[in-house]
């Protein structure tokens, strides 16, 4: 039987991060529990003025390399609140309106966590034509009576709302929670800091372990933190779509499978070498992998990145995910630990001042 490259310890970190809120926006109680856990892998760490935390292994050299993963996950901001007491929402991020019937939220104030619901009328009300869930219908009962009480519990315009939903472990093997997408791809990259600190490498690189806030509203944290590390290469890792389970189109969305491994995505975004090398990488390493296409954009911080600079060659390895942007997505834990191999011996592939250019 394999062994496991993930730990108890690690384990336990990945439960307690991926239970911590870090909706969009307001990263930082989870940005401080990721940089804790990093922090005996590193030589040296950077926060910027918006929340992105870089862990960084030889941070004198000249040449640079990023592994990155984004922290925020989708939440709800408070839009409105009515005289009778109900709580009207803008999303923040790629939130669903779909799923929030019936669901439990945390609302954050500056006195604490106010637990509410999202209400919804009674099968027994609902006559000929249903009316489905829409941003503009559904709403938050926090059990107050009125304006003025939702008020007194701290509740105003601008508060950001979280689903409470934790962490499990289902049939030994898959990894399933909220905000996987893509906190998941933090303790990925965590765990390949862990690696190389564990197994003594020295890489003739300057390593720069990236979680970068904001990507759920616009890449927006990459684009601020490529722009501070300038750097040569870059290795972003997200979530992409496990395309096995009902209602989805293989046709219009790939043919991906949770636990066949990590996908590599071929688009304009990616440089090619880079990729060639991953490549060569996974299969060097017997590490499965899929292949994934795009027609303009990956969707990902490899765009922000990509762009940055003048031009950073860079590639994209994502985790298979069931049921994005709901509070049960689902991933494999073969591709988790997959996804940390690869990278980890991508890392090892790479040359000092390892030139990328498309061609010379």
């Amino acid at each position: 039987m394999k062994k496991s490259i993930i730990t108890k310890k690690s384990l336990s970190f990945l439960e307690s991060y991926l239970n911590n809120a870090s909706p969009t926006g307001f990263e930082a109680e989870g940005q401080k529990m990721w940089l804790k856990y990093i922090k005996p892998y590193i030589d040296d760490y950077y926060v910027d003025n918006y929340g992105s935390v870089v862990g960084i292994i030889n941070p004198k050299a000249k040449y640079k390399v990023v592994i990155e993963a984004h922290a925020d996950e989708i939440s709800w901001f408070v839009h409105y609140i009515t005289k009778e007491g109900f709580i009207y929402l803008r999303r923040n991020g790629g939130s669903d309106h779909q799923i929030a019937p019936s669901k439990r939220v945390n609302i954050h104030t500056k006195k604490g966590i106010v637990t509410a619901v999202f209400g919804w009328p009674a099968i027994h009300t609902r006559k000929g034509v249903e009316t489905p869930p829409k941003q503009n219908n559904i709403f938050l009962d926090c059990g107050a009576d009125t304006k003025e009480e939702v008020e007194k519990m701290g509740i105003h315009v601008g508060c950001v709302v979280t689903y409470p939903d934790e962490f499990i472990i289902m049939n030994k093997t898959k990894f399933v929670g909220r905000a996987l997408d893509n906190r998941i791809g933090g303790f990925m990259i965590a765990e390949v800091a862990r690696l190389l600190f564990e197994n003594k490498d020295k890489l003739p690189f300057g390593l720069y372990i990236t979680n970068a806030v904001q990507e759920e509203v616009g890449l927006r944290g990459a684009q601020m933190i490529a722009e501070y590390i300038k750097p040569d290469v870059a290795i972003v890792t997200d979530v992409c779509h496990d395309t096995q389970t009902p209602m989805l189109k293989k046709i219009e969305q790939g043919d991906l499978k949770g636990g066949a491994g990590p996908v590599l995505t071929y688009g304009p975004a990616v440089q090619n070498n880079l990729l060639d090398l991953i490549i060569k990488s996974a299969d060097k390493n017997k590490i499965p992998f899929q292949r994934a296409a795009v027609s303009r954009a990956t969707g990902t911080d490899t765009d922000a990145f990509a762009y940055s600079n003048a031009g950073v060659p860079s590639a994209l390895i994502s985790l298979p995910l069931r049921y994005m942007h709901t509070t049960v997505e689902m991933a494999h834990k073969d591709d988790v630990e997959n996804c940390i191999k690869l990278i980890y011996q991508s890392l090892k592939s790479i040359k000092n001042n390892q030139d990328f250019r498309y061609f010379t």
